[in-house]
């Protein structure tokens, strides 16, 4: 499981190691599917508390890559980020032990059918067998990921970035120990042990040993790899979310689901980066939310109705409605109608995450109904839309797409289904 178990080196031959890191997954993805769920349970379980038992071992990792960020160019926040402090390692392990409550997916019967001619059709789940995950530079995603794919019956190669190199192949190291001490195949985690960027391109081309891709971080990297990879991608490539605040909108949730969505957390995908006000409601909400979300420090550009009502407000151009700052900025506009709202979310918004603060149960029907996006949040914040929020333990990422996947995606998420067919000898006439 660590990189130093992989048989080639990646300094002499890239092409040949990656080879080798895909072969030696898809052969433990074989022996995961049969894995019993009582295994990965206790794998789960046993990597927290070494996780525990090795905090000195992981902070003298991380001190090396922390030692190293300034010289990535790393901002203070990334490096906060990248930081493991106890409380963080504890949050890993509790977050390896709440997946490991989750129910095992494998094997369970989705469906069955008894057909007149006697056969009994299941509809069962399976693994997809290797995912290639390729993230940013948070160490605690490491594990996440990890947990999500071997619960789910897959193997994963981990392609972290650089500046976490040695946090992660510490965190994948007692993995590894972990599976050899329980009885989990040794390369069902295995963390890409080069930095060099032409190893995403060759894993990307292995669709032979490699199921899908699940890419994580900035736009750049996912659409490198959507034009890439020639295998399936589980993918989302920016998050312009919205919330709408309709005509009967409570003020008091108007105002606390905006700047929550917007505030909570500024550089994640599912902070809001557009704000939709029905025209009934603006002259009475729009003021206070525009105020509480100055208060805040953020910068608001608005067609002209918002600059009228918002002091300070910025004239937006058509730019900034398709926006995701990611920064204190976010988008107004004020509309007609529900369907004008609906109408405007859909043509700029990413597919990822709109909310709907109203007391209308028919105008949030509406919404929620024809708003085409991953999912709709009425009268809540968009920063629920999360893996963990969900019930879902964790997540390896969230989906815009409309095939297999959608929304965050957990270990149910990466699973397919198979048919398996019961006879007693019938034969098709």
């Amino acid at each position: 499981m660590p990189p130093s178990q992989t048989l080639a080196d990646p300094a002499a031959d890239l092409s040949a190691y990656c080879s080798d890191v895909a072969h030696r997954a898809k052969r433990a993805s074989a022996d995961l599917a049969v894995l019993s769920g009582d295994k990965k349970i206790a794998w789960l379980r046993r990597s927290a508390e070494l996780l525990r038992e090795s905090q000195d071992r992981l902070t003298e990792a991380n001190k090396l890559d922390l030692e190293a960020a300034p010289g990535y160019g790393l901002t203070d926040a990334a490096i906060d980020r990248l930081r493991l402090t106890p409380e963080r390692v504890e949050g890993i392990a509790i977050g390896l032990e709440q997946v490991a409550t989750l129910r095992n997916p494998i094997g369970r019967v989705i469906d069955s059918t008894v057909r007149p001619n006697g056969l009994r059709i299941d509809k069962v789940r399976v693994p997809l067998g290797v995912v290639f995950f390729i993230y940013e530079s948070r160490p605690n995603v490491t594990a996440d990921a990890a947990a999500i794919c071997v619960m789910s019956g897959n193997a994963v190669i981990l392609r972290g970035g650089k500046e976490a190199i040695h946090s992660s192949t510490a965190i994948v190291e007692l993995l590894g120990q972990a599976a050899e001490e329980i009885g989990v195949p040794k390369d069902a985690v295995q963390l890409v042990s080069t930095t060099d960027r032409d190893a995403v391109g060759h894993f990307l081309k292995m669709d032979d040993r490699i199921d899908v891709a699940i890419p994580r971080g900035g736009e750049g990297l996912i659409r490198r790899v959507a034009a890439e990879a020639t295998m399936p991608v589980i993918k989302h490539f920016d998050g312009n979310c919205h919330v709408y605040l309709d005509a009967a909108a409570d003020p008091d949730l108007a105002e606390s689901v905006t700047v929550n969505s917007k505030c909570h957390r500024l550089g994640v995908c599912n902070a809001a980066e557009s704000l939709v006000v029905h025209a009934d409601a603006a002259a009475e909400l729009l003021p206070r939310v525009g105020k509480a979300l100055k208060d805040q420090g953020v910068e608001i550009r608005g067609d002209e109705r918002v600059c009228e009502l918002v002091p300070g407000a910025a004239p937006a151009c058509d730019d900034d409605y398709g926006a995701e700052y990611l920064d204190k900025v976010i988008s107004a506009v004020v509309v007609g109608s529900l369907d004008e709202a609906i109408e405007h979310i859909n043509r700029y918004s990413s597919g990822h995450t709109e909310a709907i603060v109203t007391r209308d149960l028919a105008a949030a029907d509406l919404f929620a109904a024809r708003v085409d996006s991953s999912a709709v949040m009425i009268n809540a914040s968009t920063r629920f839309n999360d893996g963990f929020e969900f019930g879902l333990g964790a997540e390896i990422g969230i989906s815009t797409d409309k095939f297999h996947a959608r929304g965050p995606c957990g270990v149910e998420e990466l699973t397919s289904y198979k048919y398996v067919v019961h006879g007693s000898g019938q034969i098709r006439e």
